[in-house]
Parts: structure tokens; sequence; C-alpha cells
């Protein structure tokens, strides 16, 4: 295992939007942030797109899905080749199943084939060892934004809030020493976020996604498909607890009699009601909530989020971070703790039984090491 210095890591993310992949430098030594560094982002391609959504719920030695792996591990290489100074690469993989209490969990791409070809350690696989303790595999994020609300010097509760294809929350209490102790974080999936609103833009439009909530604006939200919505169990279910991208598939239907401009209003209110929905959760109420992901760039949804929360709500660019790379640094952090042998879920995170560290590690650490000695 790796020693407590700074590592320059490369975390790479290429999330359930399917929109692409990315890329972040962060350098840490698994707790604290030293600071961050160069990123890069490379799109998947309408062709690309379609092989991803072609495996979406598939698990491995199903069709399609080694078509997915390859062009996923394609794409890694040309993203992260371009970062010749990272010491080690933390890869997550394309998410296209995710039953932690069933099959398991499946993240496409394959982390060794990743450190052969790019000739440094990987650490991937992050996801596993927390469904097979238990755990909802997800979300992995919460650590790193424990680190993120100690690095902006935070000193009392906040809330991160990621709007992808899914929407998360972690609530944070950076007075803990420690991410894993009793009471720092409670983490979970609220519900839908962008993955329902981009499907229905490319089944409408031919678009991949409602830029800068142009169309939503246009509309009008409609009640009766918005408490049909709220009236899912899943928003009563006590945390922690994750989805599966097409979980609520069902968002389709219920606004599937409306025109594009309200359906899509409705949609960007269904996902924003989902996070009011989960703050009764929290464990007090959030100083403020810092939104990162997709979401943030949408203006109809963050200005739903601020006239429905009872806290200011800003992006996290707000403070000092990147939204659109955090998740990518969050996985350069989690692989240097994987390679120091610590944790990176507890049981406030994924309702794992006790603090896992997940993650395979491929590749040759013993550079890394005597580097760091």
């Amino acid at each position: 295992m790796l020693k407590g210095q700074v590592v320059r890591a490369l975390g790479a993310m290429s999330g359930t939007s399917l929109d692409g992949a990315d890329a972040a430098v962060l350098e840490t030594d698994g707790v604290t942030i030293a600071g961050f560094g160069p990123s890069s982002y490379r799109a998947y391609s309408p062709e690309e797109q379609a092989v991803l959504r072609a495996a979406l719920g598939r698990w491995p030695g199903e069709a399609g899905v080694d078509d997915a792996a390859r062009l996923v591990e394609d794409a890694h290489v040309e993203l992260l080749g371009a970062f010749p100074g990272a010491d080690l690469i933390g890869f997550h993989g394309q998410t296209l199943a995710h039953e932690p209490h069933g099959r398991g969990t499946h993240q496409a791409g394959d982390g060794a084939r990743l450190a052969e070809r790019l000739g440094k350690p990987v650490v991937w696989d992050f996801r596993s060892a927390d469904v097979r303790l238990g755990g909802q595999g997800a979300p992995l994020a919460p650590f790193f934004h424990w680190a993120c609300a100690r690095h902006i010097g935070a000193e009392a509760p906040l809330a991160f809030l990621n709007l992808g294809g899914v929407g998360n929350l972690t609530w944070i209490d950076p007075r803990a020493d420690r991410p894993e102790a009793e009471g720092a974080l409670l983490a979970f999936d609220t519900g839908p976020a962008n993955a329902p609103i981009n499907d229905l833009m490319m089944e409408r439009r031919g678009l991949p996604y409602d830029r800068d909530g142009a169309l939503a604006a246009t509309g009008k939200v409609v009640d009766g498909a918005l408490e049909l919505f709220l009236d899912e169990a899943y928003f009563l279910k006590i945390p922690p607890k994750s989805l599966d991208r097409d979980d609520f598939s069902l968002m389709l239907d219920l606004v599937r009699e409306l025109d594009d401009a309200d359906a899509a209003a409705t949609m960007t209110a269904m996902a924003a009601a989902a996070v009011m929905q989960a703050m009764q959760f929290c464990p007090s109420p959030p100083e403020r909530v810092l939104v990162t992901g997709g979401g943030r760039l949408n203006p109809v949804m963050m200005e739903m989020l601020g006239v429905g929360l009872d806290c200011p709500v800003a992006p996290v660019e707000a403070v000092g971070l990147n939204g659109d790379m955090l998740e990518a640094q969050a996985f350069a952090y989690l692989a240097v703790r994987v390679a120091r042998g610590l944790p990176t879920s507890c049981p406030g995170t994924t309702g794992v039984r006790a603090a896992v560290g997940g993650g395979e590690i491929s590749g040759d650490l013993s550079s890394l090491r005597a580097k760091t000695a």
C-alpha cells in the first residue's frame, strides 16, 4: 500500500447521461486535497451513444456488452493518454446495469486492459466490494465531497447535489475528522435527473439534451403528472438508497400526451421535486446546497430548486470548484484511497455494513511507492 504522501492522480468518469467521458487530475494524499490539475472531456459521438444505449440494462455476456466495453476502453485510452504526468489512474467505466440487491452492479470497461495500454497503474471496479457487503454500491463521490467541504473551509453542515443522469445528494458535517466517522455523511440517490429529460429530447427532437432548459422554459408544469410521479414508493424509502438509470422510465409515459414544451417543463419539475422530497432525510438542515453536474447549467431546474428549498442553492463554482469535473476528480481521490488501503464507502453513504475500501488495482505500483517514499 502507498504511504501518505501526495499523489498526482488522474480520475475518469463516464456518467449515465451518456454524453462522454471526463478526466481530471487531482493532487491528494487520499484524505486532503492538495491541488487541482488539468482536465479534459471526450464526447461520445451519436454513433457511440447508440452503441452504449443498446447495451443499457445488460450484463456481461449479453448482446452488445462487449462492443460497449471496447468502445469505453478505446475512448478512455484516447482521453487519458493525453495526461502523461499522472502517477495513478482511477477508472470508473460506464454503468450499464445496477441491481445492488439483485445481480449486482455492472460497469463496462476492463481496467486491467487499460493499465496495459496506458502503462500506468489503474484502480477500477470501485462498486463491487461494497455491493458484496450489502451496500448499494452508490453513490461513491461522498467521500470526496467531504474532502471538498473541508477544502473550502466549511464549518457547518452543507449538501452537495449532483444532477447527472440520476440525482444524488450528499449531506456533510465538515467538523468530522474522517469521512467514515459516524455522522459525517449521509448520501443517497434523490431520483431521476437529466437522463429522462435527455431521453425525451432524443425521442421528440433528436437532440441529446435540453440546452439551457430552453424548451422547458417555454412550457408549463402539468400538476397531475407531477403528482403521479411523486406517488412512487422510492421517495418514502429511508436512505441510503440508489437507482439505476432507467428505474424511472415511467416518466416518459406520464408525459406521453403532453406537447414537447410541457413535457420538458414537467420532467424538469419532477427532477427538482425529487430533490425537495429528499431533503426531509437530512440529519439537520444544510446551511447551503452546492450543485454539480449538468443540471446546474439548466436555469429552469436551478430556479425550481431555489424556490423549493429552504436554504441557498448555488453551483459549486460559487466556492471555486469545477462542476463539470467533480466526479472525475472524485475517482482520482478514491483511487489514492484504494492504493492506501483506506475506506471508500461507509454505512452512511451506501448502507454497507461497515466502512469498506472498494476497487481493484491493475498494474505495478512499485514505481509510485518509490516516488512517494
